[in-house]
């Protein structure tokens, strides 16, 4: 048993703030008055004087392995397929193998989960002919596993042999949910009945959505995932689509980027929505990254398919690959998470200070957005593309991942509202204590179960070889 006290306020779900402790049993939230202390026993206790508690975010889109190049030169303003150029150069020279996934994978992870990221999708898409994708994937697991952050792994493609990457998946499964998927179990003893986790609106998912390939304690999720029309034909994202069946995976894939339309046009004639509606990709268990260039007409068409999107300022604005329309996203229906996308694009996995960025851009493509609005991307809209109802709030029966801010110093004095200020106030604020599957995984601004220092120093020194 968990009890986090002090808080000056709980933000519990987009619509619902409170005061009081946070209670957490078994890994789950539960009302703070529904079970004395267990008799003999004393609770855990976490402060948050001077703090507020929020949900853990969720990045819904990153690339983990590019933590590992970062400000590479001739990588920055350039046209998006210069760029893709630089990037796979830079793999070759330094060799993907399962040593650098994980060294990358670490840093990423602890940087995310010092950030307040408490769920990070990986959409690898680097699979090197010769190299056991399986050690490739477990490399990854085994970071998260070893810094305590839950992890969504996705099974990409960037051009790969579509019956390869397709046999890999059923490899990987196999290897990394041996026991087959299931969901985060309750616990009916300690949690009331909560037949609709997520409010209405457009961060909840649609229902009958697939929720598959999640490791018995929610830990590890798997999915699959194309880059896009630009670098897979129908034939992957036929296989992969079966896969994902076999299995009951989700599907992610990237959409409407700068190299994407331009690519789509040049080899097919079409529009990338045109080409994923025919291949069967515009679906409810489909989440679409990026959606710089759409048009009201694919809005209102993503919107009718049931698809989740998910916005990444920090890596499409930067690199002037444009601006996804959020608002009009969002008012037709979509429901939209927030992803930092990867280092070789953002350089930063700091979803905060993105949702930040996320409110400065978007009255250039449409209505401002509200703190509370992007809040709820960053949580329960990140979460709605997973399929995973647990994630993103707080309320009875949620997973007890959450962080405490620090809300008490001078970049929040005067600050008349404390939850719009958590996003406008301090663009690189970090969160105090982090807690996710109800065990405190960052403690007063530091690691609990790794060391920061020599995380960086496995990568420089891979890296150096």
């Amino acid at each position: 048993m968990l009890r986090i006290t002090g808080a000056t306020r709980i933000v519990v779900d987009a619509t619902t703030e409170r005061d009081g402790d946070l209670v957490v049993v078994g890994g789950r939230v539960v009302p703070p008055d529904a079970l004395p202390d267990p008799p003999g026993e004393q609770p855990e206790t976490l402060d948050a004087a001077g703090g507020i508690i929020t949900p853990g975010l969720v990045n819904a889109h990153h690339h983990l392995l590019q933590c590992a190049f970062r400000t590479l030169p001739g990588t920055r303003g350039v046209p998006m397929r210069e760029w893709l150029t630089v990037m796979g150069a830079a793999y070759r020279t330094v060799g993907v193998d399962p040593e650098l996934v994980g060294a990358a994978a670490a840093v990423g992870l602890a940087e995310a989960l010092l950030s307040g990221v408490t769920t990070v999708a990986d959409h690898h898409l680097t699979w090197p002919a010769g190299v056991d994708p399986v050690g490739l994937a477990a490399a990854t697991a085994t970071a998260a596993r070893r810094l305590g952050a839950r992890l969504v792994l996705v099974r990409g493609t960037a051009g790969d042999d579509p019956q390869d990457a397709a046999t890999s998946v059923d490899a990987v499964v196999a290897a990394l949910l041996p026991a087959g998927p299931a969901l985060l179990p309750a616990e009916p003893a300690l949690l009331p009945a909560e037949p609709a986790l997520l409010p209405a609106g457009p961060d909840r998912p649609a229902a009958g959505r697939a929720t598959g390939g999640v490791s018995s304690d929610g830990m590890l999720q798997l999915a699959v995932g194309p880059a896009g029309v630009h670098s897979d034909g129908r034939e992957t994202f036929a296989l992969l689509a079966e896969a994902a069946d076999r299995h009951g995976l989700r599907r992610r894939t990237q959409a409407n980027e700068q190299v994407d339309v331009v690519v789509a046009a040049e080899r097919y004639g079409r529009r990338p929505l045109d080409l994923l509606a025919d291949w069967g990709w515009l679906a409810p268990d489909v989440t679409l990254a990026h959606l710089c260039d759409v048009t009201a007409d694919e809005i209102a068409r993503l919107a009718a398919a049931g698809v989740t999107a998910t916005h990444a300022p920090g890596c499409d604005l930067s690199m002037g690959w444009g601006i996804a329309p959020v608002a009009g996203l969002r008012g037709a229906g979509v429901p939209v998470g927030l992803g930092t996308s990867g280092g070789g694009s953002n350089d930063a996995g700091h979803l905060l200070a993105d949702a930040r960025l996320a409110m400065q851009v978007a009255p250039l493509v449409g209505p401002p957005l509200a703190a509370r609005e992007v809040l709820a991307m960053a949580t329960a809209g990140s979460a709605a593309g997973l399929g995973r109802d647990e994630l993103g709030h707080l309320r009875p029966g949620a997973a007890a991942d959450l962080c405490v801010w620090d809300v008490s110093g001078v970049a929040d004095a005067g600050v008349a509202d404390p939850v719009a200020g958590l996003l406008w106030a301090s663009p690189g604020r970090r969160p105090r204590h982090v807690v996710v599957a109800g065990r405190v995984v960052v403690r007063d601004h530091r690691l609990v179960d790794a060391d920061e220092a020599a995380l960086v120093a496995a990568l420089a020194a891979r890296l150096r070889r």
